[in-house]
C-alpha cells in the first residue's frame, strides 16, 4: 500500500523534528510526506529542509495565509494546498498534525487493518498527553472516534465523502459521512501516539462559538445540539462552554449558514446521532 501524508504547520519548530523523526523511522516507510509550512515565523522550513535533504520522500510545500487560529477551515487550506501536489498514486491519504510522535510500527500495523478488510474506509491510534511525567488518553472524545490530530483514510474513502472540508466540524463530518456510505471506522488502541501540544491550546472565544456553529451544520439540530454540547464541555471541564455553543448553534441558525452535509446525509446523522445517545442510556 502506498501512503501519502499531508501535515500542516504553523510555527512548529519546538516539535515537528520529533515528529519527523518518528516518521522516518517507521518499519513501514510512507511514499510521500508533504509539509505545508502555513506562515510560519520561526524555524519550521528550515528543520523540514534538513529532513528532506537526508530523506527524499519528504517535501516541503509553502503557504501563505492569516496568523488568526479559526480552528478547521485554516488547517484544511493548509492540507488542501499540500494535496494539490500529489499524484493520484496513493492507497491512502492521511492528515496528520506536526506534534505528534507515532510508534515505530504505527503504518505498518494501519496497513494490517485496512489489508483485513476492504471495506475499512478509515484507521487511527489514540492520542496520549503529558501529565505530570506520564502519558495518559488525551480524553475528549469516544473510542470509536478518530482524532483530527492523525486522519489515515483509503483512497476511496476519501473520494467518496468529498475530501476534507474547510471548517470546524471537518474531523466528525467526516466519520459520518463514513458511515452514511456504510464504510467501516477502525481505532486500534495499541497505537499510542504522544501529542506533544494539546488540543484547543490557541482557541479564543471566536473559537468557542464556531464549535456551537458546526454542530448546526453536521445537521444535528436543536436537542442533539444540546446534548453534545453537555457532553464536550463536560469533558473539557469547563461548563461554561456548554452557553458558547448554544450560541453559535443559534447565531448560525439565524444567519442560516449553509450545512456541510445535503438533507438525506443530515437526516441519516440526526438518526445515527440519537441511536448512539440511547445506546448509551439504555
Amino acid at each position: 500500500m502506498n501512503y501519502y501524508l499531508v501535515i500542516p504547520a504553523h510555527n512548529e519548530e519546538e516539535f515537528i523534528a520529533q515528529t519527523l523523526e518518528s516518521l522516518v523511522s517507521q518499519t513501514l516507510l510512507p511514499k510521500k510526506v508533504v509539509i505545508v509550512n502555513d506562515n510560519s515565523t520561526d524555524r519550521t522550513a528550515e528543520i523540514v529542509l534538513a529532513f528532506a535533504k537526508e530523506n527524499p520522500f519528504i517535501t516541503l510545500v509553502e503557504k501563505k495565509s492569516s496568523a488568526i487560529h479559526l480552528p478547521g477551515s485554516k488547517v484544511i487550506q493548509a492540507f488542501q494546498k499540500g494535496f494539490e501536489t500529489l499524484d493520484e498514486d496513493y492507497d491512502v491519504i492521511l492528515k496528520l498534525d506536526a506534534d505528534l510522535i507515532f510508534p515505530a510500527n504505527y503504518f505498518e500495523t494501519i496497513t494490517k487493518h485496512f489489508n483485513s478488510d476492504p471495506t475499512i474506509g478509515m484507521v487511527g491510534g489514540f492520542c496520549y498527553i503529558e501529565k505530570n511525567g506520564d502519558w495518559v488518553l488525551e480524553n475528549l472524545t469516544d473510542k470509536d472516534h478518530i482524532r483530527g490530530a492523525l486522519k489515515a483514510y483509503r483512497k476511496e474513502t476519501f473520494k467518496q465523502i468529498g475530501g476534507l472540508k474547510p471548517q470546524m466540524g471537518w474531523d466528525t463530518v467526516d466519520e459520518l459521512l463514513c458511515k452514511f456510505y456504510n464504510w467501516k471506522i477502525v481505532t486500534d488502541e495499541s497505537l499510542h501516539v504522544k501529542h506533544l501540544k494539546p488540543t484547543g491550546a490557541n482557541y479564543n472565544k471566536t473559537a468557542r462559538y464556531k464549535q456551537g456553529e458546526a454542530f448546526y451544520t453536521l445537521g444535528y439540530g436543536f436537542w442533539i445540539t444540546a446534548i453534545a454540547s453537555a457532553k464536550l464541555s463536560f469533558m473539557k471541564k469547563r461548563p461554561l462552554l456548554f452557553f458558547d455553543y448554544i450560541n453559535g448553534f443559534l447565531k448560525a441558525k439565524s444567519e442560516k449558514k449553509p450545512l456541510m452535509v445535503n438533507t438525506e446525509q443530515a437526516k441519516f446523522i440526526r438518526n445515527y446521532r440519537l441511536k448512539k445517545m440511547k445506546e448509551k442510556l439504555f
